[in-house]
């Protein structure tokens, strides 16, 4: 099963948008296999958003991640990260589809309440910086035989 990285930003958890998200994620059929709730050290953003360190907008990105409480997680299952890219929905939430989470809670590009994996690589990579091996729990839902055409 393919994993992915996702992030409630400060926003979406002030906004009380936590428990939501993580229903929409359930209900679709993916398992959470990681979970905390933490504060974004400055180091831990920077490396995290490091393919934008030279770009304008970046002391904005670190300074708003490290601004309140994030909640990080972890979810799989089949095809887990594009369909957690079109639930999210665009980087501007009024680009994005209303259904989706950025469309239907989203209006400022720089509050956008959640970030997901791009790819594959990238959540594998995100995973092992924002999660330690036995953070993560291996686990089968009575569900997926419900779920997947085995």
């Amino acid at each position: 099963m393919e994993r992915t990285f996702l992030a409630i930003k400060p926003d979406g958890v002030q906004r009380g948008l936590v428990g939501t998200i993580i229903q929409r994620l359930e209900h679709k059929g993916y398992s959470l296999v990681g979970l905390k709730l933490m504060r974004v050290t400055r180091e831990l953003a920077e490396t995290h958003y490091g393919e934008h360190k030279d770009k304008p907008f970046f002391p904005g990105l670190v300074n708003f991640i490290t601004s309140g409480p994030v909640v990080a997680m972890v979810w799989e299952g089949r095809g887990v990260v594009a369909a957690c890219r079109k639930l999210i929905g665009a980087t501007n939430p009024l680009n994005s589809e209303p259904g989706t989470l950025r469309g239907d809670f989203g209006i400022d590009v720089g509050r956008n309440i959640i970030h997901g994996s791009d790819g594959p690589e990238t959540a594998e990579r995100e995973i092992a910086l924002w999660f330690q091996t036995q953070e993560l729990v291996v686990w089968e839902p009575r569900l997926t035989p419900w779920i997947y055409e085995m």
